[in-house]
């Protein structure tokens, strides 16, 4: 999958949930003799009206002591500071970085997406930001809340029982993975945005099911196989090295005695190069549990 495809799927798997009765994400355990961590692959909006808890889940996160999500320093002001910081440029607008075909194709977009304030508003973006705004557009028009992404809802849950809860990553970190990129592969990715944003939500289907039933083959072949192919690179630094450093933290933690409960975003929990398989390689079995 590309690149904005992936980062607005964790987004937009739940955008045709809300018929969806029961939801039943994967959810994997590491054991040794002193320490045990879950594993559970999250999306980052959600209906009210969904239910993806069950038992086997219920369980894992009372037993647990501590929560590890993608990233804790994602409130707004912050967030806003860094996207005006490696998102904005204002000395060349959008539309100058483009061929005239491309300058068609994003007012096209803009205008499918109804985003507001039209192509006007993506001309102050650097490529990586308009790209994930035309993409994110229709989702945010849909009314599905950040507040009820699952890491969210997670985090609240741990929260309110009085357990610490710590990010794999910052805000910026993240951020920057996109800002730091080329100017020809984030010119790029903006094209595929124009292609997402005529697709709508119907290829999306696909993914919400895999999703909802802990569908791993189906999730590394929707989400990840287009970027592994096309861009190897890309798929090196966004899949490969996040899952490769998330499991040495996970495998150091399985040094000391503890129960932990980590959320990552679906995808990382599927195909070949899955954060299960990276913790293979330090020794560490990870196992399926059943809802």
């Amino acid at each position: 999958m590309k690149l904005f495809r992936r980062l607005a799927a964790a987004l937009a798997l739940n955008l045709l949930l809300v018929a969806v009765a029961v939801a039943q994400p994967g959810l994997w355990v590491a054991k040794n003799e002193h320490a045990t961590v879950y594993l559970f692959g999250t999306v980052h909006l959600l209906p009210t009206d969904t239910n993806w808890q069950s038992h086997a889940l219920d369980k894992a996160l009372d037993e647990s002591q501590r929560l590890s999500i993608e990233i804790v320093d994602d409130d707004s002001a912050a967030m806003q500071g860094l996207v005006m910081q490696y998102g904005v440029d204002l000395s060349q607008s959008l539309s100058s970085k483009l061929d005239e075909k491309d300058r068609g194709e994003l007012e096209k977009a803009a205008e499918v997406a109804k985003l507001p304030g039209g192509i006007a508003a993506l001309q102050p973006m650097r490529p990586w930001l308009a790209a994930l705004t035309l993409t994110m557009a229709p989702l945010m028009q849909a009314g599905l809340d950040p507040n009820q992404g699952v890491d969210k809802l997670l985090k609240a849950r741990m929260q309110q029982a009085g357990k610490p809860i710590d990010g794999l990553e910052t805000a910026e970190k993240q951020i920057r993975m996109l800002a730091d990129l080329p100017e020809a592969m984030q010119l790029e990715f903006l094209r595929q945005s124009f292609k997402e944003v005529a697709d709508g939500p119907s290829k999306l289907r696909e993914l919400i099911d895999a999703w909802r039933t802990g569908d791993t083959a189906a999730i590394a072949r929707i989400e990840d196989e287009d970027l592994r192919k096309d861009s190897p690179l890309l798929y090196q630094r966004l899949i490969v090295e996040r899952n490769e450093a998330w499991a040495k933290t996970i495998a150091e933690r399985m040094q000391q005695p503890g129960v932990s409960f980590v959320a990552v975003g679906a995808g990382h929990l599927a195909g070949p190069d899955s954060l299960q398989e990276q913790l293979r390689k330090l020794g560490v079995k990870t196992i399926r549990i059943e809802n």
